[in-house]
């Protein structure tokens, strides 16, 4: 296609791709539907790519005369190897997704309603929006929480007049999962739908692995654009299931969407102290110790270095018998970030819970040659300060010990 003299109007100005589906937008501007919606709906802008222009009114207009003109020409080119290209179908339409919503009224029927949507859905990004602003997101959440509730009171393997609760639990999840809600949508989730977060929390515990993905997937979208206080407000419940699923590592996406949660709500010490009560430190620790992905590990550093912000924290750190050990070894092989919050840990440790033993474990481990280690190379100013004063802080215990190589002796803070 790149050898053979394409017209320019018939290329997206976006991408410069040919266009398939020409649509125009308010601004007059004609682009190929893809291209403007995976720039307007999955990239989030709100203006005109050429003109730059505000779209408040993001509908766009089917260009039925361009559209043709492109079928011709792809008709007069066969010989070429051009393809013609199809006549697009038509988006839905709000009034189509209502229809299905209010068909669905028995639990039979709520599965072929839930395909539906999800075949309608895949279709467009165009698609997707209509389906969420035509009332389907209340839907889809109140079949979850109402079958979560008579799931529980009998088994979550509960099977409710022949028809299987978990499996269209499932479905609906999977569905809100793949519309991609916008942010509007996520923090009124979160403002006005506690009993969600609360069925979601219980799909944690209890649902199937693409259950749990989809719902930590989900409940992190959620909760970064939701109001802190409804953060602070979280049971301990929660982050026992949150360090569960980080400690089955049921998928990638699923295990970092885990870590981002926890990176997000640790700030505050109450939430703090309940991720170390679950148990987050130790999990944190024995992941470290398998795992090799670079942004995984600054991001479990990350989380470790927060967590130490506690006592409770830095005594479950030095509890591990391989606490100190790992997180010393992610000195200077991870990434700059990495040694940074590793780097924050150990000055956690020495500054608040150094006590005779743990300074002898540091001696003892390597941490100490590490951090004269860390003085000499170039790693950043910040995590350099932070070796150095932590050197500062024990210089009467750690200064003359045979453990610290005579190569790395003289570069040791005076």
């Amino acid at each position: 296609m790149d050898e053979i003299d394409v017209p320019s109007f018939f290329l997206c100005p976006i991408s410069l791709q040919m266009m398939k589906d020409p649509v125009t937008v308010c601004t007059g501007i004609t682009y190929d539907r893809e291209s403007i919606e995976k720039w307007l709906f999955s990239g989030k802008n709100m203006t005109c790519p050429v003109t730059k222009i505000d779209l408040s009114d993001s509908e766009l207009t089917p260009n039925h005369t361009l559209r043709r003109l492109i079928q011709s020409w792809c008709i007069m080119n066969a010989s070429l190897g051009i393809e013609r290209i199809p006549t697009p179908k038509p988006p839905i339409n709000k009034t189509q997704i209502q229809k299905i919503l209010k068909d669905a009224k028995s639990p039979e029927s709520h599965l072929n309603c839930l395909r539906t949507l999800r075949s309608i859905a895949a279709e467009s990004e165009t698609n997707k929006r209509c389906i969420e602003t035509a009332g389907a997101v209340d839907f889809l959440v109140s079949l979850i929480v109402n079958n979560i509730k008579a799931i529980n009171s009998e088994t979550w393997e509960a099977i409710n007049d022949g028809f299987d609760l978990a499996r269209t639990t499932e479905e609906a999840l999977s569905t809100v999962h793949n519309l991609g809600l916008s942010d509007a949508v996520l923090k009124n989730l979160v403002a006005k739908n506690g009993e969600f977060v609360d069925s979601l929390t219980n799909i944690l515990q209890h649902g199937s692995y693409e259950s749990r993905a989809y719902a930590v997937i989900l409940l992190k979208s959620m909760f970064e654009v939701a109001d802190p206080m409804r953060l602070i407000a979280l049971g301990s419940q929660f982050f026992v299931e949150l360090v569960e699923l980080l400690k089955d590592n049921i998928s990638p996406q699923a295990s970092k969407s885990a870590l981002q949660m926890l990176i997000q709500l640790c700030p505050w010490g109450r939430n703090r102290v309940k991720a170390v009560e679950a148990g987050a430190v130790s999990v944190l620790i024995e992941l470290l110790l398998d795992n090799k992905e670079r942004r995984a590990c600054e991001m479990m550093l990350m989380a470790l270095d927060m967590l130490c912000g506690s006592a409770e924290g830095r005594a479950e750190l030095l509890k591990h018998g391989a606490g100190l050990a790992v997180v010393s070894k992610k000195i200077l092989r991870v990434s700059q970030v990495g040694s940074e919050k590793a780097v924050r840990i150990l000055y956690s440790v020495s500054r608040f819970s150094a006590t005779p033993g743990v300074l002898h474990e540091m001696l003892q481990l390597g941490v100490v040659a590490k951090l004269c280690l860390v003085i000499q190379v170039d790693i950043g100013s910040k995590t350099k300060e932070k070796a150095r004063e932590i050197l500062k802080m024990h210089a009467k215990t750690w200064k003359n010990s045979p453990c610290i190589p005579m190569s790395l002796l003289s570069s040791y803070p005076a």
